[in-house]
């Protein structure tokens, strides 16, 4: 996996204005890549492998749950609601629910990204959140299942009780008068809350039209109705697999629910692990990497540095700054600090701007900074310094900074009478 570095301090939001923009991101020509050292390589691998090692195990007790015994609850033989026939043949089968939750995300996400950002971390960050998604969501399906042990709408048919078996005159029936000799078929009649079916489409589904979502801007405030379409697309193929268990009597309409419900919500909290939100202005990249930047050759500001650090905007290798005489000032009528002649100040207009940090000090292209003190804002705020040269500070021989009188406020006098006209 290559990085590339980005050419500006700061990533710059894409301003788009039609549908075709989104999937129009021109190359740079003569980019520098710089390559990542195998320190900075080494830490970033360990930095997410507890991500890699949880979704594995989480995929692991997905599927060996499926050989769990469960709980069994009882039902009764006369509720019209557990007497639907018993469908041998699904509409959508597990295999095809395999390929639509993951390899459908799978195949579609490189493909945005290769026309949104082309990024290779976007793409890590994306397969992902993807595969954690859809490991927590069947790890919680399954064991609820087991747990709860709700009998589907066609446990009767499944069970094949005795002709002529009837309740219990003061109880319920159980698992135990069932004839049926498949006894794969019985376990899984009791697994009707929640729904695999929907949880893991709409865990799978839901993560591709977050993502799908985010690389157009959905949110942007200019009401594009092509985006929303082309973002609830994966949520509408998502509802048809939750629609066709009920038409296979597999479960009921609250087991779809709470199932659809689940999926959505751990898919947009997975999605929120890798990406910004999708109001945000550059909910397009992903996060950065979760390990800090090199921070070499960047403070202090005033050191030489060889050409061959710097990045591509020349910037003298030589600052210095003339000495300071003493300083000397005087109060005015107010209270305030003034320097007297000769005083020079080193944030003014006519010193050196500073300088601009190395090019292995940039992030990952195509990433937004974790919240935390960047270096570029850094560099950004010695640059403002100079385009808007600074006041002394208005603190007083002697006072106090609960004493500087605040904006707009009247200054409070120092032994002396002022009187107005």
């Amino acid at each position: 996996m290559s990085y590339s570095r980005l050419v500006d301090p700061v990533p710059s939001s894409s301003n788009h204005h039609s549908m075709l923009a989104f999937f129009a991101r021109p190359v740079e020509p003569g980019r520098e890549r710089a390559p990542i050292s195998p320190t900075r390589r080494r830490k970033l691998i360990l930095s997410y492998l507890p991500d890699w090692i949880i979704t594995i195990v989480l995929a692991a007790l997905f599927f060996s749950l499926d050989k769990v015994d469960g709980y069994q609850r009882v039902f009764s033989l006369e509720d019209t609601s557990l007497r639907h026939p018993y469908a041998i043949h699904e509409r959508v089968p597990n295999v095809a629910l395999y390929f639509i939750c993951f390899v459908t995300p799978l195949l579609i996400q490189p493909i945005i990204n290769f026309f949104t950002i082309r990024s290779w971390w976007d793409l890590h960050n994306a397969t992902l959140g993807l595969v954690l998604g859809l490991a927590l969501t069947g790890s919680i399906t399954q064991f609820s299942k087991i747990t709860v042990g709700r009998p589907r709408p066609d446990i009767v048919d499944r069970c094949q009780p005795p002709v002529g078996f009837i309740d219990p005159p003061f109880g319920l029936t159980n698992a135990t008068i069932c004839t049926q000799i498949d006894r794969t078929i019985i376990r899984d009649g009791f697994r009707s809350f929640p729904s695999g079916h929907s949880s893991l489409s709409f865990a799978g589904l839901g993560f591709l039209a977050f993502y799908l979502a985010g690389k157009l801007h959905l949110f942007d405030r200019r009401g594009h109705a092509g985006k929303a379409w082309l973002a609830l697309a994966p949520f509408s193929a998502a509802a048809l697999v939750a629609i066709s268990r009920t038409m296979d009597y597999r479960h009921h309409w609250h087991d779809v629910l709470v199932g659809s419900l689940l999926g959505t919500f751990i898919s947009y909290f997975t999605y929120r692990q890798y990406y910004p939100s999708l109001s945000s202005e550059l909910s397009h990249r992903p996060y950065s990497p979760r390990v800090k930047r090199e921070e070499t050759n960047v403070l202090p500001l005033h050191q030489q540095r060889p050409s061959s650090s710097l990045s591509h905007e020349e910037i003298p290798q030589t600052v210095s700054y003339p000495p300071a005489p003493a300083q000397s000032h005087q109060l005015d009528g107010n209270g305030y600090l003034h320097p007297q002649d000769g005083y020079h100040n080193p944030f003014g207009a006519n010193s050196p701007p500073p300088l601009r940090p190395s090019q292995d000090d940039y992030e990952l292209e195509g990433t937004v900074e974790r919240p935390n003190i960047s270096l570029e804002a850094v560099w950004k705020d010695g640059e403002n310094e100079v385009s808007q040269p600074r006041t002394l500070s208005p603190l007083a021989v002697g006072q106090t900074q609960s004493e500087v009188p605040l904006s707009g406020a009247v200054p409070m006098s120092h032994g002396r009478s002022n009187t107005t006209a």
